[in-house]
């Protein structure tokens, strides 16, 4: 298999293994797509790490594959493709992304499907597929300009240029460089603390964040409104309100 699910401590690691690039073939796409949905539903799972290796994020799509298609072929096989990285996307749980090396083309449309992503300082991030007459077909065009901008996103897909870690920084693009020995660490650390909060919590508020982003304000407050009023009904509510009048802030413990 070319992308495994291991999970530890509540974390799940969605783990690429396609040697020596991690490209992103048709096949890859489809095992990410599985397990982005066998982590939405495992109750073991509470976050989940997105993760390329020590040496590479994914360097792209697997471009000899990619040759041999023709418009036809495209055209039946690319809400497949983007329903792939939506998969990611939609997991309801707090999602991170690691990066190393190159993320580049669909590696980069991949690591924008996280909710937070911690790079390497050998990271080199892009969307290249310019310079092969095409444009990001995984969610590129559409996710990279809601997080950094339209200008930013249009400079960075017109051009095809890569960018390093520091002014992927910069741009908002990843939003923690470490040396690249710790960013599986750091991002574990990171899902692993999140695993211990209010699951049906943090499935609110990422589900409020991401759909009020689609709508207009007065949408987006009541979609705000509704998950806010229902968590009323959860144990963890009683759990977080109780500790916090016996005990002080950030003392609860989640079940």
């Amino acid at each position: 298999m070319t992308v495994h699910l291991e999970v530890a401590e509540g974390v799940g690691t969605i783990r690429l293994d396609r040697p020596p690039m991690n490209a992103l073939d048709v096949a890859t796409q489809d095992r990410l797509r599985e397990l982005a949905g066998e982590a939405t539903r495992r109750d073991d799972v509470r976050a989940v790490v997105v993760y390329g290796g020590e040496k590479v994020f994914a360097a792209g799509a697997d471009i000899k594959e990619m040759q041999a298609m023709d418009h036809a072929a495209m055209v039946a096989r690319s809400r497949d493709l983007q329903d792939s990285f939506s998969a990611v996307a939609r997991i309801p749980k707090p999602v991170v992304a690691a990066v190393t090396g190159y993320a580049l083309g669909g590696g980069c449309e991949l690591a924008l499907c996280a909710d937070y992503r911690i790079a390497g300082d050998n990271a080199k991030l892009g969307q290249p597929e310019i310079l092969l007459g095409l444009i990001p077909g995984a969610g590129g065009t559409q996710r990279l300009a809601r997080l950094i901008g339209p200008s930013k996103a249009k400079d960075l897909i017109f051009t095809g240029r890569m960018v390093r870690a520091d002014e992927a920084l910069s741009l908002g693009l990843v939003d923690r460089v470490v040396p690249a020995a710790d960013v599986y660490t750091e991002a574990h650390a990171w899902a692993a603390k999140l695993a211990q909060g209010p699951a049906i919590a943090l499935r609110a508020a990422k589900e409020s964040i991401d759909a009020g982003l689609e709508t207009d304000l007065e949408t987006g407050l009541a979609i705000e409104r509704n998950w806010f009023a229902g968590l009323f009904a959860t144990e963890d509510r009683e759990i977080g309100m109780r500790s916090f009048v016996d005990e002080g802030p950030g003392k609860a413990k989640f079940r």
